[in-house]
C-alpha cells in the first residue's frame, strides 16, 4: 500500500506539513502497489499543472470513483477534454454573478427555516428545564450541525438548481432525497474492495447491492420526470414566443430567444438537450448526470464548509462575538455580502477547513518539464533544479489542504484560525494560483488549456455568507472543550467525534439565544407562484420578523432583489 496507510489519517496528523518541512515543496511518495507519485505544494508547479488542465486530467481511477458516488460517467466532474469544455460552456449561464444574486431569496428562506427550527429546539429545552433556571442565555441545546446543514443545503440546491422541493428540513420521506442519500452514504464507506475495484475493473462486476440499484432506478425515474416536465414548459413557451416573432420554423423555435426562459441549471440543461446544434447539445444521459453531479457537489461541499465554520467560531468566542457585532451593523443583502469581517471569516474557514482536501492529475503529454519556484527544488544529487521532468501516465497529487496550510506560504501561524490575517495576507501566499483568495479551495484561477476550477464557487460563497448571517446573528455556538473532533475524508471532509466513532459523521454543537433574540420565529409568507420556478419557489416572498413593536422589519424578497419595507407596528 506504499504510503497510503500513513496518508489515510493525514488531516488529523499534519502529515503533509511534516513531509513538506522534511522534503521540501516537491517530492515523490509511494502509492498503491508501490507506484511512484509526485506531490507538490510549489505555486509555480501548481499553476502549470492546473492551468493546463486538459493535458493533466484526472486519472481514470479517480473518475471511476467519482462516477460511483452518484455523479455518473457523463457529468461535469468526470468528463475531460473537449466534452468538458462543451459542458462547461453550456452550463456557464447558470453560474454568473448576476444570476446567483437572483437566487438569494432561496438562500434566505432556507437559512431562516433552519434558524427557526434551532430556535424551536432551544424553546423546547427551555420549557423542559426547571423553574430555577433563569435568563435565556442559560438555556443551551445540543444539535448536530452537520446533519441539519446537509438538509438545508440539499433543499437549497434542489430549489435553486432544479425547481425541486426536497423539504429535507421538515420531511424525511422524500423519495429522491432518500435514494440520493442511500447512494452517497454507501459510496462513503471506505473498503479495501473499493480500491481493488478502482484498479482492477473486472472486479466491479461483483458490485451487488440491491438497495443501491433500486435507489439509482428511483433517481433515474424522477430525473426523467423532471426533464420531461421542464421540457414541455420550455418547448411550449418557445413555440408561443417565437411563433409570434419568426413564424413556426423548427430551427428558430429551438435556437431562438433564450432570454425568455429561466437560467437555472435544469432550464439550461433542457435547452441544450433540445438544441439542434451539436456544439450546444447534451444527451439525456448527460443531463441526468449533471442533475446528480450538482445535487451532490451543490450541497455536500457547502454543508461541510458551513459546519467547519461554526466549529471554528464555537472554539473562539471572541471572534464569534466580533462577527455577530459586525453582522448586526448590516441591514441589506448587498452590505451583508460585502461585510469585511464576514468575508475574512469565510476566507479563513475555507483556507483552514477546505471541503475537498486533495485531487489527482495524470500527465498526458509524452514528456514535460514542470517549472518550480527558484531555489525550491534540490535533487538527490544536491543539484538545484528549475523544473521537474515527467512523462506520460505519471500521477501527480495536488494536496489542496496542505497548500492552504503551508507554513512556507502562510507563515508559522498557518495552522491557526486567524481571520485577521486577511487584513494583510502574506506576500508568499499571493503566488498561489487560486481562483479565490489565493487558496486552492476552488482550484485555480489561471486556465490556460482547460478550466477545471469550481464553476459554482459564487453560488457557494453567497449561500455560506447568508446562512452565517442568519444563524450567527441570533444564536451563540459553543462546543464541549473535552470533545475531540477529527476529520475523515472521502471526497468531502466531514467531522466525527473521536470518542463516539459508532455515531458516524457528526458535529455536536451547543446553541443558545443571544441577547435581544425573541422566542417567536420568522414567518415566511408566499405571495404568489412563478412560472419560471414552477410549483415550489414563490416569485415573491414576504418575510415578517415577529419582534416587539418598533423593532420588527418587513422584507419583500423578489428573485432579483431584497427591499426593506416599513416597521411592523
Amino acid at each position: 500500500m506504499g504510503n497510503l496507510m500513513q496518508m489515510h489519517d493525514q488531516e488529523n496528523t499534519n502529515l503533509m506539513g511534516e513531509w513538506e518541512t522534511h522534503y521540501g515543496s516537491t517530492f515523490v511518495y509511494r502509492g498503491f502497489l508501490g507506484g511512484c507519485r509526485l506531490m507538490t505544494t510549489d505555486p509555480a508547479a501548481l499553476a502549470h499543472i492546473l492551468g493546463n488542465a486538459y493535458d493533466y486530467p484526472k486519472p481514470d481511477f479517480v473518475r471511476s470513483s467519482l462516477a460511483t458516488m452518484a455523479v455518473g460517467n457523463d457529468g461535469l466532474l468526470t468528463v475531460e477534454g473537449e466534452v468538458h469544455r462543451k459542458q462547461r460552456k453550456i452550463l456557464a449561464p447558470a453560474f454568473t454573478s448576476t444570476y446567483i444574486k437572483s437566487l438569494t431569496p432561496v438562500f434566505w428562506s432556507k437559512a431562516m427555516e433552519l434558524r427557526d427550527i434551532w430556535l424551536s429546539e432551544i424553546d423546547a429545552a427551555e420549557a423542559n428545564q426547571s423553574e430555577e433556571s433563569c435568563g435565556r442565555a442559560t438555556h443551551v441545546t445540543r444539535i448536530d450541525a452537520l446533519s441539519w446543514l446537509g438538509k438545508a443545503t440539499l433543499d437549497v440546491i434542489g430549489l435553486a438548481g432544479f425547481g425541486y422541493a426536497f423539504n429535507s428540513l421538515t420531511d424525511d420521506t422524500d423519495e429522491l432525497a432518500n435514494a440520493f442519500g442511500l447512494i452517497f452514504t454507501t459510496a462513503r464507506n471506505f473498503k479495501v474492495m473499493t480500491i481493488l475495484q478502482v484498479w482492477f475493473p473486472f472486479l466491479r462486476r461483483f458490485r451487488n447491492n440491491t438497495a443501491v440499484t433500486q435507489a439509482k432506478a428511483t433517481m433515474r425515474r424522477i430525473g426523467l420526470s423532471l426533464i420531461d416536465e421542464k421540457k414541455r414548459v420550455i418547448e411550449s413557451e418557445q413555440r408561443h414566443t417565437l411563433s409570434a416573432q419568426y413564424g413556426t420554423s423548427r430551427e428558430k423555435e429551438i435556437e431562438g430567444v433564450k432570454t425568455v426562459h429561466g437560467r437555472d441549471i435544469l432550464s439550461v440543461l433542457i435547452r441544450s438537450n433540445i438544441s439542434t446544434s451539436p456544439a450546444q447539445q447534451m444527451s439525456v444521459d448527460e443531463v441526468l448526470c449533471q442533475i446528480s453531479t450538482f445535487l451532490a457537489a451543490g450541497h455536500e461541499t457547502s454543508a461541510s464548509a458551513l459546519t467547519w465554520c461554526l466549529y471554528a467560531l464555537s472554539r473562539d468566542s471572541e471572534v464569534q462575538t466580533k462577527l455577530r457585532t459586525a453582522l448586526r451593523d448590516q441591514d441589506v443583502v448587498d452590505r451583508i455580502l460585502r461585510c469585511e469581517y464576514l468575508d475574512w471569516i469565510v476566507k479563513e474557514t475555507l483556507r483552514l477547513h477546505c471541503p475537498v482536501t486533495s485531487t489527482m492529475r495524470v500527465c498526458m503529454r509524452e514528456e514535460d518539464e514542470i517549472p518550480v519556484q527558484a531555489g525550491a527544488l534540490m535533487d538527490r544529487k544536491g543539484k538545484m533544479r528549475q523544473t521537474v521532468p515527467v512523462k506520460k501516465w505519471d500521477i501527480i497529487t495536488i494536496p489542496i489542504q496542505a497548500v492552504n496550510k503551508s507554513k512556507a506560504l502562510w507563515g508559522e501561524d498557518a495552522l491557526q484560525f486567524k481571520p485577521e490575517r486577511w487584513a494583510n495576507p502574506p506576500q508568499t501566499a499571493k503566488a498561489i494560483p487560486g481562483l479565490y483568495a489565493n487558496t486552492l479551495t476552488f482550484l485555480n484561477g489561471n486556465p490556460i488549456a482547460g478550466n477545471r476550477a469550481c464553476i459554482g464557487y459564487r453560488f457557494a460563497l453567497t449561500e455560506i455568507k447568508i446562512f452565517l448571517y442568519v444563524l450567527v446573528k441570533d444564536m451563540e455556538f459553543e462546543i464541549d472543550t473535552s470533545m475531540v473532533i477529527e476529520k475523515i475524508v472521502n471526497v468531502v471532509t466531514r467531522p466525527f467525534v473521536k470518542s463516539e466513532p459508532r455515531l458516524g459523521n457528526q458535529m455536536p454543537l451547543n446553541i443558545s439565544r443571544t441577547a435581544g433574540t425573541t422566542s417567536l420565529p420568522l414567518v415566511i409568507k408566499s405571495a404568489s407562484e412563478s412560472s419560471v420556478w414552477g410549483r415550489v419557489l414563490p416569485s415573491r416572498v414576504q418575510i415578517t420578523s415577529r419582534r416587539p413593536p418598533g423593532f420588527g422589519l418587513v422584507f419583500k424578497l423578489h428573485r432579483n432583489s431584497i427591499e426593506r419595507g416599513g416597521d411592523v407596528r
